[in-house]
């Protein structure tokens, strides 16, 4: 009977270890911003007096008032907060919670689209959100903080190609076709999911909390507004994918 020699042993193991992957196997893009957006709530919950967090939050959150008064009358707030008031969150439960989605669903648009897209695609789903979120509450003095729009922007981009009817077993989900509007609509999985999330935004719509403080109301309508513009105009973001390779049957790896 044969035996395997030391060195044969050591090379498979090498092999081995060579093929494993991280548990969290996030893009570097991704740890940025999930780092960024921690160090923001820690500096505004650990650093600054209960003064200065309020100048923030009003600073740079997204209050729907400010559009009904003459910008002569005020600062540049109008300007800059349809964006920055992504990048705040009210409790560490509403960050934590976001950050799970967006570890989720950020990490496979990432992928698919690449980093000056992806900063793009953030910059332009919080307008989009925040837009929504104005109109249908349109001269409202409340504040607007949280990167659930942006979220739930990236959510309806991964509904286009994340969720393949015919999807192989260990392939990656950003290298998928992308799907078209009527592929989506007959696709179960897309289905399911987006009655799922739009059950979830009925609940909160109607004063239900699906986490943290109950008595802090959740902008359901920015949801809306940010998955719309994912799912509808994600081709405008999406770039052509690298060719197959008909060799390989599948990849080692499934990254999502």
């Amino acid at each position: 009977m044969d035996e395997q020699s030391p060195e044969r042993q050591t090379n498979g193991e090498e092999r081995v270890q060579a093929k494993r992957e991280p548990v969290f196997n996030l893009p570097g893009i991704l740890v940025a911003t999930l780092a960024l957006l921690a160090a923001i709530y820690a500096v505004q919950t650990l650093v600054l007096p209960d003064q200065a967090v309020e100048w923030l939050l009003i600073t740079f959150g997204f209050i729907p008032a400010r559009y009904v008064i003459p910008l002569s009358e005020q600062g540049l707030q109008w300007l800059w907060s349809p964006v920055t008031y992504s990048l705040l969150h009210g409790s560490i439960e509403h960050i934590l919670f976001n950050g799970l989605w967006l570890m989720a669903f950020g990490a496979p648009v990432i992928r698919r689209i690449g980093i000056g897209r992806y900063l793009t695609f953030w910059f332009l789903s919080s307008i989009a959100s925040a837009a929504l979120h104005a109109a249908l509450n349109w001269g409202d003095p409340t504040l607007l903080i949280g990167a659930s729009g942006v979220i739930s922007g990236l959510m309806g981009a991964a509904c286009r190609f994340a969720f393949p009817a015919d999807a192989r077993p260990g392939w990656p989900a950003h290298l998928n076709p992308r799907l078209s509007i009527a592929q989506t609509f007959r696709s179960r999985t897309v289905i399911a999911f987006t009655l799922f999330w739009l059950f979830g935004n009925a609940l909160i719509a109607v004063g239900v909390p699906l986490i943290g403080d109950g008595s802090q109301a959740i902008a359901w309508d920015a949801h809306i507004g940010g998955f719309v513009f994912g799912f509808f105009l994600f081709p405008l973001f999406d770039r052509a994918l690298p060719p197959s390779d008909e060799g390989q049957d599948e990849p080692s790896v499934l990254q999502s």
